[in-house]
């Protein structure tokens, strides 16, 4: 496991953290790197039930190293080039797709890759002071990790276009107004507030959550029948779940539900 990217696991709850202070969290290879490993962990370990994703110092990610970028090293051929990022990219697909919640802590600032990172979680917590923006234009790039996939599903095209084309810098405020951001918080309860949220989506019933997301995947490029089709799959499936069970008797007994996750 690497430092620039750590991981720990609690209550059902794997916290994945960007290690890299110094530099806003901005991406290398070694943090996608790491990145991936922790995505696919959470997809393979039956311990992990939700996800929060955060960064260290401060602030989400800026995105890609543009330092290192701008230090003049010889590039690699356009093939090598195009193969290891299209491999690199492959966390924000894992996010996106795994069967389970995850939960992005933005804070600091989310530009860039790191935004669209942020934009493949299921869901956004911001600090008031949170900067947010593509970025991409402004460094003569067109975009990477998912970005414009995931701004153009979740605002249209014409929001999305304006988003990338014009770069603005979004306050957390505005950021919410549009529902890129699912909710603000006082910059010195963003912690508490987001691993509070990712914990109460840890002790849900997660097979559940992961259906819903499934379902909601679906539905950005499925036709109506064949969503109609998994919806009733998974309802049927969670029917038969031990958390469904629970939750109907918890209602009947006017109580809290206590989930085990399957």
């Amino acid at each position: 496991m690497s430092d620039i990217v750590l991981q720990h696991l609690d209550g059902g709850l794997l916290t994945i953290t960007m290690n890299r202070p110094d530099r806003r969290n901005a991406l290398n290879v070694e943090m996608t790197t790491g990145l991936i490993e922790a995505a696919r962990r959470a997809v393979e370990d039956h311990d992990v039930r939700a996800v929060l994703l955060k960064g260290a110092g401060g602030t989400f990610c800026v995105g890609g190293d543009v330092k290192s970028m701008a230090e003049g090293k010889a590039p690699l051929p356009y093939e090598s080039r195009m193969a290891t990022l299209r491999s690199r990219m492959e966390v924000s697909r894992i996010l996106h797709e795994m069967p389970k919640p995850v939960v992005a802590q933005v804070d600091g600032a989310a530009a860039g890759a790191g935004l669209s990172i942020a934009l493949a979680c299921d869901l956004r917590l911001a600090s008031e002071s949170a900067k947010i923006t593509t970025a991409f234009a402004k460094v003569g790039l067109s975009g990477d990790f998912g970005g414009t996939y995931f701004l153009t599903q979740m605002l249209g095209s014409a929001k999305a276009r304006e988003l990338y084309l014009m770069s603005p810098v979004l306050t957390a405020q505005e950021a919410l107004a549009l529902g890129m951001v699912n909710k603000v918080v006082p910059d010195a309860e963003v912690e508490s507030a987001a691993h509070e949220l990712a914990m109460s989506l840890a002790q849900g019933p997660t097979v559940t959550l992961g259906y819903i997301k499934t379902n909601i995947n679906n539905a950005e490029r499925l036709s109506l029948e064949a969503c109609f089709d998994a919806e009733a799959m998974h309802h049927s499936r969670s029917a038969d779940t031990a958390d469904h069970k629970e939750a109907a008797k918890a209602f009947v007994e006017k109580r809290k539900p206590a989930f085990v996750g399957h």
